[in-house]
């Protein structure tokens, strides 16, 4: 009976990858490298004529997608796929990609569809949501949410708090759709209040299409990135607030002046109450003809 020795038995293919490194990283020959890892010339120039290209794209494409399932579902997959590769093959495909080892897994996001950013035809059609970040002079933070009209960039709501969820989100909007009517689509970022339950049943329940923009593309979203950034340079950068009350009594003033009388370059020069106003004028005065 032979005694173990306990040494690693090495496989041919490893045998090569070893003469490979050697070759490449100690620049030393064929014959020398062959001759360290007990590897014969003859092996070493011996092409394989399989193929496994498609087995191994095939598993890598379920392991990208199903990252935490095993042999057995894969290979299981792949016959309801229609394959007729045998388990030894599959298998050992599978071990040459080290798919056993399991890797950490990313949570990703639903693809989101880049949905174009188009002026909507009239008011009210189309919102645009998001959120800003600050703290108030003490450190504590604070968010603040933001939502305009993208037709006549009125500022609809700013509304600051220490924090936001699905649920403040939809009494706000509840809010303004009683004052201002349903909106046909509201452009957000992939924010959790935004992805929640909470806000996307709302959605639902009242048809209003929601407008995902990529993750990492804010300027899908840029009606509201322009606002937002008047906003921090006049108010969020420009003051030390104490409490919460200063800023929504500052915020509020401020987005009054700001539909009032700022002069839009995008509304011809006039601000976005006095377009609106003057848009209304001339749907009263086609009615009347």
């Amino acid at each position: 009976v032979k005694r173990s020795t306990g040494k690693k038995v090495l496989k041919p293919a490893e045998r090569k990858r070893r003469v490979q490194y050697l070759m490449e990283e100690k620049k030393v020959s064929v014959q020398q490298a062959c001759r360290v890892v007990n590897l014969p010339r003859s092996q070493w120039y011996y092409k394989s004529k399989r193929d496994d290209h498609e087995v191994e794209v095939a598993l890598q494409e379920l392991a990208d997608l199903l990252p935490t399932r095993g042999f057995d579902n894969y290979f299981g997959r792949l016959r309801s796929q229609g394959y007729t590769w045998n388990r030894k093959r599959v298998l050992r495909v599978y071990r040459t990609l080290q798919l056993p080892i399991r890797r950490k897994r990313k949570r990703r996001l639903p693809a989101s569809i880049k949905h174009p950013l188009v002026l909507p035809i009239t008011i009210n059609r189309t919102w645009s949501a998001d959120f800003m970040h600050d703290s108030l002079e003490y450190g504590r933070r604070i968010r603040v949410l933001n939502i305009i009209d993208d037709y006549s960039r009125e500022a609809l709501r700013i509304e600051a708090d220490y924090s936001h969820s699905g649920e403040s989100v939809v009494r706000i909007l509840n809010e303004l759709v009683w004052e201002r009517g349903i909106p046909q689509a509201i452009r957000v970022d992939n924010g959790p209040e935004f992805r929640g339950n909470t806000f996307t049943h709302w959605c639902k329940e009242m048809n209003i299409n929601i407008l995902f923009i990529q993750p990492g593309k804010p300027m899908q979203n840029a009606y509201i990135e322009r606002f937002n950034r008047l906003f921090r340079e006049d108010v969020l950068d420009a003051y030390l607030f104490e409490d919460l009350e200063q800023l929504r009594k500052l915020s509020e003033e401020w987005r009054e002046d700001y539909n009032l009388n700022h002069p839009h370059s995008r509304l011809n020069g006039l601000s976005p109450l006095n377009y609106r106003n003057q848009i209304n004028l001339n749907l009263s005065s086609l009615n009347v003809s």
